[in-house]
């Protein structure tokens, strides 16, 4: 599978996922897809001050407080539609304020494995599919597992 990453900054994470799925709404987005949001606003983060506009200074709006280089986005998909989700990834970076990069991972999925490997692990069953992750299975610690496994 095919990972992107949106990096840097977001306000109104809720508004995020909806806007990432409208630049290909008769794209990918009718097949498997999986999208993954890493910063939510939470009692930590803070309401997003516009001064005296409105009445008492209310707050307008959430944000969440990110830093330089925090993931913010993930998206999951097939191989076949990368050049899908990197386009909607640049037309969701329009919609908030500061300066967003893609990156293109280098890993499985949504694992910590390299692509490359993880093909090999798989064969050598020291991966073993779990959910929407695998579980890594050591070469170390007692011979009935171990048995189990490559019987």
């Amino acid at each position: 599978p095919h990972r992107s990453r949106r990096v840097y900054n977001a306000q109104d994470p809720h508004k995020q996922r909806s806007m990432q799925k409208t630049p290909c709404p008769k794209g990918p987005w009718r097949q498997l897809f999986l999208v993954g949001i890493h910063d939510w606003p939470a009692v930590s983060q803070s309401r997003l001050q516009t001064g005296m506009c409105s009445a008492f200074g209310k707050p307008q709006g959430t944000v969440a407080r990110v830093h330089i280089g925090q993931v913010i986005m993930s998206i999951r998909t097939k191989l076949q539609n990368k050049e899908h989700v990197i386009e909607a990834l640049r037309r969701a970076k329009f919609k908030f304020p500061g300066r967003q990069k893609i990156h293109i991972s280098k890993k499985w999925g949504f694992t910590k494995f390299n692509a490359d490997e993880f093909e090999n692990m798989v064969a050598e069953k020291r991966l073993i599919p779990d959910d929407c992750g695998v579980k890594y299975i050591p070469n170390c610690g007692p011979l009935d597992k171990w048995r189990a496994l490559h019987s």
